[in-house]
């Protein structure tokens, strides 16, 4: 559920060169013409190169519109996905493509205008807004109200708290905010954490904390449920119980500078369908998993809707309005990242994100 984040510039660069790189490479299915950047998977399982752009002979006037996700297919996109496949995006005028990134790209490709909007997070929105080579980009919603992610051990380890770290082996993705937050939960929690050994995860999942490692960054709604339903026994610490200013927004919708400034209308109708998409999801948990199902096919449906009913519940916890979010929110991990030096300087909550474009 969860990539990692490079320099903004290096990404911004990857992006271009990924985007030439693909241009010109024939789509096995559909009907846009093909000018490269992402891929997209087919409701039969079935991998396809699409595009940004170009008239499709299926839209007539429908405005096309690209989403490029920020990894695989999962419950977190699971309300766009109904909003296609319940036809919202049709309504509003709109011919949507959901496509995978290019390996930890969507934030450079999407401001580079190869993609409409992308999903990312609040920490690589942030990284990148306050980087040498920063990006036109800003988060437009939240999909989900409030960190749901945490730290995993093996239960028979009996490692409950960060001041049980010291000694041993956290396995993670590489990420400059990921040491800052295991720096600050374990000074908080009175642990030495020049005393935790940190690796690169292989890739091997939940089962490597039996014998190989000790600790794991888990999201709860879909690693959890990984564990739950190999009935594997785990301790969680959630990550906004250790310190407040890790409730942060993950993910979030991005989207171009320049598509806020000359497309308002686009957008708005864009996240009026998304909303209704999540809207039922929240409200047909079960169904919503079956509809995912057909654009995942690779998952099991028994763990799509045990996600998927985890998550239906924090779409919209603590708000009335979807999507919508707070400055308090955004400033609290600025300041969390600039402390531990994540950023070089601070941002202003309002140059991360807008409420304008949302549904009222």
């Amino acid at each position: 559920m969860r990539k990692t984040w490079k320099k903004a510039g290096s990404m911004l660069m990857a992006a271009v060169l990924a985007a030439a790189s693909l241009s010109g490479c024939g789509s096995s299915k559909g009907t846009t013409e093909t000018t490269g950047a992402a891929e997209t998977t087919s409701a039969a399982g079935d991998t396809q190169v699409e595009t940004t752009k170009g008239a499709s002979s299926d839209a007539g006037e429908k405005e096309d519109v690209t989403v490029i996700l920020d990894y695989v297919a999962n419950t977190n996109h699971t309300g766009m996905y109904v909003a296609l496949d319940q036809g919202y995006y049709e309504e509003e005028g709109l011919n949507v493509n959901i496509v995978e990134p290019t390996e930890g790209a969507t934030a450079t490709l999407v401001a580079v205008g190869k993609g409409d909007f992308g999903i990312s997070y609040q920490e690589d929105v942030t990284v990148a807004l306050t980087s040498k080579d920063a990006l036109p980009i800003k988060a437009i919603a939240a999909l989900i109200q409030h960190n749901t992610s945490g730290f995993v051990t093996y239960a028979d380890k009996d490692i409950t708290s960060p001041k049980d770290f010291e000694g041993k082996t956290y396995a993670g993705w590489g990420g400059p905010g990921e040491e800052a937050v295991l720096k600050a939960v374990m000074t908080q929690a009175g642990a030495d954490f020049s005393k935790l050994n940190m690796v690169i995860s292989d890739g091997s999942g939940f089962e490597a904390l039996k014998d190989k490692v000790d600790i794991m960054w888990f999201f709860e709604g879909w690693d959890n449920v990984k564990c739950k339903l190999n009935d594997f026994p785990i301790n969680y610490m959630e990550l906004r119980q250790l310190d407040e200013r890790l409730d942060y927004y993950t993910p979030v919708i991005i989207a171009n500078d320049d598509t806020l400034k000359n497309k308002p209308e686009m957008v708005k109708k864009f996240l009026s369908a998304t909303e209704k998409g999540y809207r039922y999801a929240i409200e047909h948990p079960d169904e919503s998993a079956e509809i995912l199902h057909k654009y995942a096919p690779d998952y099991s449906l028994d763990m799509l809707k045990m996600s998927q009913e985890y998550l239906s519940g924090k779409y919209m916890e603590d708000t009335d309005r979807w999507g919508e979010m707070k400055d308090s929110v955004w400033d609290n991990y600025t300041d969390f990242m600039a402390e531990y030096g994540v950023i070089d300087h601070k941002i202003p909550a309002a140059d991360c994100y807008t409420n304008e474009f949302l549904p009222e």
